[in-house]
């Protein structure tokens, strides 16, 4: 049985007409429609995100590690402001609306991230402007996830949101992997004069995501129909855009929400998306700083070593469709949350070993001898590697490893996407068949909250005060979380569980 197949054969509580088989067909068709508007939304982001930094450097060298972080950050932004707002209209009119306006705009700000080396000056706030516009058309995740909960019934929820997230994650290695295969077209690439446009190992991810969004366009206007179920799998409506197609409607359940259960929900979400946020912004100049890993090299090993990632992430939600069905959902949440808290306590630097030292100025003969490696930053034709002696910590702050590094990488690899689906799975679960359109684009603009504020803390803190002050708090906000979980847990039960209308 595929991983796409399992849900679909969890029976629904319906009557075996010719009418719902039509629609049942029809509405995982939908289902599929949205798994793979889900893949490519992650593909259009992380297809840049390992060249971010040197693209950033090569167009305006006035960028400095701290303003990679708003960079970063422009995206989550933008779907924190566009999540809401699309949900809302997904209540309201039928969804294709809103999924084709913000692929139309995610589509349009990546053409204009392919230009942003074009400008004469302020080149880094054009970049800036990209990426919050790329990210406000990915506030479609919020729509995509809203329709998923209200299509499924309780049963067939977690493996319907495990399939979602393992399709996010091909999307997240595919990107990467996309990335690190373009870096072989260099940085200079070909122009093409006519439309003064560089197509080189930095713009041509973004012109690639923009064929993915139009593609994504057609699929949302040809195939996508709605069609809605409760808990229990009795069909509520249909807006399926021909008359042919109507279902009966059922009665809408009555019940309140359980308003706390929402916020700490929230509340974990904006912490398990933090710190994601945290590690992804960090890696590159993390690896740089540690490893004197050059601009192209990082992009090349980092690209590599987040497909890795995401190919361990798929084998985390096949597995973890199986363990939910017999420990729960909050065990599988719980055990998330320390896996990642051991992964970033992993990166904290210990030994006696120092990185190698990146020399701003070595004109004069004050340059303290010490035994740390020198790489002149004045010579021209070689670009300069190691840890920049501005960063003052570099000098006191052992270097993390390789060893460390990969260790990390590994266990935030099985933590982040187990925390990831459990947590919107549960969030889905709590709010049962009431329109979710608004709720889950809270939920979004909760995690690109933690997205925009997790880049910018991390690349300020790491720059002034480095790794170990860094990964120090997120173990600290890890700690929080587990504490808040433990003590939110029994109200973190379903709707229909938590009124007596299924036994959990």
């Amino acid at each position: 049985m595929s991983l796409l197949d399992s849900a679909e054969n969890t029976p629904l509580l319906r009557d075996d007409t010719a009418g719902h088989e039509k629609a049942d067909r029809s509405r995982w068709r939908s289902i599929r429609v949205m798994y793979f508007t889900m893949f490519l939304s992650s593909v259009g982001f992380t297809i840049v995100i390992t060249s971010i930094w040197p693209y950033l450097k090569k167009i305006d060298d006035s960028a400095d590690a701290s303003f990679l972080g708003w960079v970063v950050a422009a995206y989550s932004l933008g779907q924190m402001v566009a999540s809401p707002l699309f949900g809302l209209w997904s209540n309201h009119r039928p969804r294709r609306e809103p999924l084709v306006c913000s692929i139309l705009i995610n589509v349009s700000a990546n053409i204009y991230y392919a230009y942003v080396h074009l400008p004469t000056s302020h080149n880094k706030i054009h970049m800036l402007l990209a990426r919050a516009f790329v990210g406000f058309g990915a506030g479609n995740v919020a729509v995509v996830r809203s329709y998923v909960a209200e299509a499924t019934s309780l049963k067939e929820r977690t493996c319907a949101m495990a399939n979602m997230s393992a399709c996010q994650a091909l999307g997240f290695i595919l990107g990467p992997a996309l990335q690190a295969l373009l870096s072989f077209i260099g940085e200079t690439g070909i122009t093409l004069k006519l439309i003064q446009l560089q197509v080189n190992m930095y713009t041509a991810p973004a012109l690639l995501a923009v064929v993915f969004g139009i593609i994504n366009i057609l699929l949302v206007i040809l195939v996508l129909r709605e069609h809605f179920v409760d808990d229990n799998g009795k069909y509520i409506r249909s807006i399926n855009y021909t008359a042919e197609d109507q279902v009966a409607v059922a009665p809408e359940v009555e019940g309140d929400i359980d308003q706390m259960a929402v916020l700490t929900s929230n509340i974990l979400f904006f912490v398990i998306l933090f710190i994601f946020a945290v590690f992804e912004t960090i890696s590159t100049p993390l690896s740089m700083d540690m490893f004197a890993w050059t601009r192209k090299d990082a992009v090349l090993y980092n690209g590599i070593i987040l497909a890795a990632i995401g190919f361990e992430s798929i084998i985390v939600f096949l597995v973890v469709k199986v363990v939910s069905a017999r420990v729960g959902d909050r065990p599988l949440l719980f055990g998330g949350l320390i896996v990642i808290f051991a992964g970033f306590f992993f990166l904290l630097p210990w030994g006696n070993q120092y990185p190698k030292i990146q020399w701003a100025d070595i004109q004069n003969n004050t340059m303290p001898t010490i035994r740390l490696a020198v790489t002149p930053a004045s010579n021209a034709s070689v670009e300069p590697t190691g840890c920049p002696s501005e960063q003052t910590w570099c000098l006191f702050t052992p270097v993390i490893y390789l060893a460390q590094y990969i260790t990390s990488d590994i266990l935030i690899g099985v933590g982040y996407p187990t925390c990831n689906v459990m947590s919107y799975t549960l969030y889905s679960k709590i709010l049962g068949p009431k329109p979710q359109g608004v709720y889950m684009g809270w939920l979004t603009a909760s995690g690109s909250g933690a997205r925009t504020l997790g880049p910018v803390f991390v690349s300020h803190v790491y720059t002034i005060l480095g790794p170990r002050w860094a990964f120090s708090i997120i173990c600290g906000i890890v700690l929080a979380a587990i504490i808040l979980l433990a003590g939110m847990y029994k109200r973190l039960i379903a709707f229909s569980v938590r009124h007596g209308t299924i036994e959990d």
